[in-house]
């Protein structure tokens, strides 16, 4: 494994390059990801962007997404550019298991692999180059850091700043999260630079749905949400069928878990999602109580200490008995 500088030692102009994310990418993984797309490009590489999954709707206007191509529903097309690639950039997942049917052959391929992530126990062994740091607001500072790394930031434009401004501020909550460091505010500065849109960016996350998340959103907080004060915990479990109502697509469930956050004494909120094939979880908390630990614990997941995810092949019942449970016994350890 070798420092993230080096990169730029080997790179040669003529190499292929692929960007991965995780599965059902969020605005940080695209914009990391189209961030670094166009500065490959503006480097002189052919380059593509390759998502394990679709995307969310709330995404569709960032610079360069119609290029993005989705594994799932263009498999072989995304192969041909994984066979071919010299350097393969893994961002915003610090497993290749968070790639879904692209594990296998991500973790095969026969070329530079790097990783730029800030998420906790990265599968460092599995890289070439990495570039890991939990402390770091999102993975879009990371690629900013990882651009002023090769001393050619004067190759950052709008697009790339675009991309880069929206990751930084829907993973720092729009700024209010603890990760925002003096660091952020010094970038956010130097991208507003570039004459991007900030408030248009706000809109196209934050205020781009259908009605049907909003009635939906009101139902589930009115009838799956469940408050252990005892805990100072919320837990929103939702069935197939309340996805299936309200025809909820990939992405309306983004934020969902912070709702129970706002309210008084409640610390700690975990949302379950039954989707086909497994149960998803999403935990989030304010202070003290480390989401990262219960995750990997009792949820085959992980992620940051106030905001990680998990997964379970248990029923929705199930998991509801099982979360209460582990919730008891990580409290009273």
């Amino acid at each position: 494994m070798k420092r993230i500088t080096r990169v730029f030692e080997q790179l040669r102009p003529t190499d292929p390059v692929v960007i991965t994310m995780h599965q059902k990418p969020d605005p940080d993984a695209m914009g990391s990801a189209l961030g670094l797309y166009h500065f490959i490009k503006k480097l002189g590489n052919p380059a593509v962007v390759i998502s394990p999954t679709n995307w969310a709707d709330f995404l569709k206007w960032m610079p360069g997404i119609e290029e993005v191509i989705d594994f799932e529903s263009k498999g072989e097309i995304a192969k041909k550019y994984l066979f071919a690639a010299k350097w393969l950039f893994c961002l915003d997942y610090n497993n290749f298991s968070r790639t879904r049917y692209m594990e296998g052959i991500l973790t095969q391929m026969d070329c530079k692999k790097v990783l730029i992530d800030h998420h906790r126990e990265p599968q460092s062994e599995s890289f070439d180059f990495v570039y890991s740091d939990h402390t770091k607001s999102s993975t879009s500072e990371m690629i900013y850091d990882f651009i002023k790394f090769s001393g050619k930031a004067d190759l950052i434009d709008q697009d790339i700043a675009t991309c880069l401004y929206a990751g930084v501020m829907a993973d720092t909550g729009s700024f209010r999260f603890s990760s925002t460091s003096p660091d952020v505010h010094k970038m956010i500065a130097e991208l507003q630079g570039f004459d991007i849109d900030h408030p248009k960016i706000h809109s196209n996350i934050y205020d781009n749905f259908q009605e049907n998340r909003l009635r939906f959103i009101g139902h589930v907080l009115l009838n799956r949400m469940e408050l252990m004060y005892e805990y100072n915990t919320a837990l929103i479990a939702i069935p197939k069928a309340d996805i299936l109502r309200y025809q909820i697509k990939t992405g309306d469930t983004e934020g969902l878990v912070n709702f129970p956050l706002s309210i008084q004494g409640i610390e700690m909120a975990a949302l379950l999602i039954d989707r086909d094939e497994e149960r998803k979880w999403s935990f989030r908390s304010k202070e003290t109580f480390d989401c990262n630990t219960f995750a990997r614990k009792y949820f085959n997941g992980g992620g940051h200490y106030n905001a990680s995810g998990g997964r379970s092949s248990l029923s929705v019942d199930a998991n509801i008995v099982e979360f209460k449970k582990a919730l008891k016994e990580f409290l009273i350890n």
